[in-house]
């Protein structure tokens, strides 16, 4: 009899904890549906293009939260402006979810110039483009490397390759154009001073190559030719020709040169 007892209390005892049990894990469960809003889904705000504080109001006001990841730089948009956001706009998903934010940067990133003499233009631009360089000016420049880099500027100036800039500067580049086939006379420069002769060359797009100055020559612009390489006559007599883009070496002295006689005659044939 005493064990009957016994195993009825028991098996009551086990009863009651199972219900208690039971009991517990239900007002669990109720309690993580009612503190976490289990089943509660909202469609997410779209917040791209909006200010940042103002893309935080409008999540936190929808019941998302509002966290910043990543940050990128574009100059043709203001700085803290939502560029990305996920979820996507339009999903539905549950409130309290965090919504993850990209941003446009206040500040442009600093880069370094790369060196763009040598390569080709369209290999320039494609290098320009993923450092986030602007393209200025394109000057073309009679040259024999058509279609490649001759200088790479900024604000007229040559900058040098690790120079260091801010992302979306402008940078203008000197494009080989070529030499164009149809020449000229080669100009007569002896017995004009070098400004002269820089003026006169630059009209016709032909550059100075080298420039040999006598001693006792200070003032290079205002000192006279008295050889040129190549002359205007070969030994023969006949003009020479010379293409855009080709050069010519000058010799200076500090005196006036005297033309020789039969040379000026043969110009005035």
């Amino acid at each position: 009899m005493f064990q009957n007892i016994t195993k009825r209390s028991f098996l009551f005892n086990l009863l009651i904890a199972g219900v208690v049990s039971l009991m517990i894990i239900l007002i669990f469960l109720f309690s993580l549906d009612f503190f976490t809003n289990h089943g509660q889904s909202k469609t997410v705000p779209a917040v791209k293009g909006k200010n940042l504080n103002d893309a935080i109001k409008l999540l936190e006001q929808a019941g998302f939260e509002a966290e910043v990841t990543d940050s990128v730089y574009f100059d043709t948009i203001p700085g803290l402006q939502v560029t990305r956001q996920l979820p996507d706009p339009g999903e539905l998903v549950k409130v309290n979810r965090v919504v993850y934010l990209t941003v446009n940067r206040m500040v442009p990133p600093v880069i370094e110039m790369p060196n763009l003499v040598g390569q080709s233009e369209a290999s320039a631009l494609v290098i320009m483009k993923a450092l986030g360089l602007r393209v200025g000016d394109t000057i073309m420049k009679p040259d024999f490397a058509k279609g490649s880099v001759l200088q790479q500027l900024k604000d007229g100036n040559d900058i040098k390759p690790g120079t260091k800039l801010q992302m979306g500067s402008s940078i203008d580049l000197v494009i080989g154009a070529g030499i164009a086939d149809e020449g000229m006379t080669v100009p007569d420069l002896v017995g004009l001073t070098y400004a002269d002769a820089k003026v006169l060359l630059e009209s016709n797009k032909i550059l100075f190559g080298a420039v040999v100055l006598d001693p006792g020559v200070t003032d290079t612009l205002k000192a006279y030719i008295y050889k040129q390489n190549p002359p205007r006559r070969d030994e023969q007599g006949k003009t020479l020709r010379i293409s855009p883009g080709q050069l010519i070496d000058v010799y200076l002295s500090s005196t006036m040169p005297v033309k020789d006689s039969s040379a000026v005659k043969k110009e005035n044939e």
